[in-house]
């Protein structure tokens, strides 16, 4: 996935916090949420805003204590590298050009926000709606802990998206656990497919999508389930699409889409239960199967049609 030289950058589509130090406490723990990346959960709170906590693939481990109101993104499984490196500068410095984002990951970062950002506007305005973006909140390093509008979460989450504050928020270490630990290929475009998705989540929540879940938030084919592979699909939508962005030089491999395909894989809820207790529960599913997660973004990616994403209508 190779970005155009000359193709202008906007940093101020991502917060870098990483270098900021601990963040101080404030606006209490998410209470009683579960870990459903991509699913939507009525809290209380902050003007009851629906939490999603979005990341790949998360299992409800039920009677587990939560962790700071997450029951974690892979149920308290997923463990940030103690030692991530520094960013040197803020991103407005260094991310200026697509240049740089063939040479330095925290500018793919914003190179792929971009990108994805474009998409989503222009899909909007083409059915005469207004698009609102969303900035995505890089923590991690020193800063562990992160105070969102949803309520304070930790590394340990892994990726999420939060209504309240139309955020995502971004520990990258997490893409090295989605390779060393979940058995993903890894690669840059693996990092994109799980940016995409939680964007994927940011367009339901513009859309008034995420209300369709209400308490159905667990199960094969519960809302939860439902929404979160609308999100893997929105995911592919934007890979077919990502070209008319004017980011990048030409449409992404094979390569590029087999690495979106085995993160999919690896975060499906069959494969995080078998790795992690040795048996499949459907019943506990809040994600969906790997082959279900292969498919929505397959379903995504081969229509380029964000209208062929009705997880919510028929068989999944």
């Amino acid at each position: 996935m190779d970005f155009k030289d000359d193709a202008e950058l906007d940093p101020s589509q991502v917060e870098d916090a990483r270098a900021s130090g601990p963040q101080p406490g404030g606006g209490g723990s998410m209470p009683g949420c579960g870990a459903m990346p991509g699913c939507a959960l009525p809290i209380g709170g902050k003007g009851g805003c629906l939490l999603v906590i979005i990341g790949l693939g998360a299992i409800l481990l039920l009677g587990q204590p939560l962790l700071n109101g997450f029951s974690g993104e892979y149920g308290n499984r997923y463990e940030p590298s103690p030692r991530q490196p520094q960013p040197s500068g803020n991103l407005a410095d260094r991310c200026k050009f697509g240049a740089d984002a063939d040479q330095s990951e925290d500018c793919r970062i914003v190179g792929i926000v971009n990108s994805i950002q474009t998409y989503w506007k222009q899909a909007f305005a083409g059915r005469g709606r207004t698009y609102t973006p969303a900035r995505t909140h890089l923590f991690g390093g020193t800063r562990t802990t992160v105070s969102t509008a949803c309520g304070k979460a930790d590394s340990s989450v892994g990726p999420f998206y939060c209504p309240a504050d139309r955020k995502v928020y971004l520990d990258l270490s997490f893409f090295n656990e989605l390779q060393t630990r979940f058995g993903a290929q890894g690669g840059p475009f693996a990092q994109a497919y799980v940016i995409a998705h939680e964007y994927g989540h940011h367009v339901q929540n513009l859309l008034g999508t995420m209300r369709r879940v209400g308490n159905d938030r667990q199960g094969a084919n519960s809302g939860a389930v439902r929404l979160e592979l609308q999100a893997d699909c929105y995911a592919g939508v934007w890979a077919h699409n990502a070209l008319r962005t004017g980011f990048y030089t030409e449409p992404f491999s094979k390569q590029d889409i087999d690495q979106a395909l085995s993160a999919a894989s690896a975060v499906g809820d069959d494969s995080i239960q078998r790795r992690t207790q040795g048996y499949v529960t459907p019943e506990g599913f809040t994600h969906g199967t790997s082959a279900q997660r292969e498919k929505w973004f397959s379903i995504g990616y081969d229509s380029g049609d964000p209208g062929r994403c009705d997880t919510f209508a028929g068989r999944i």
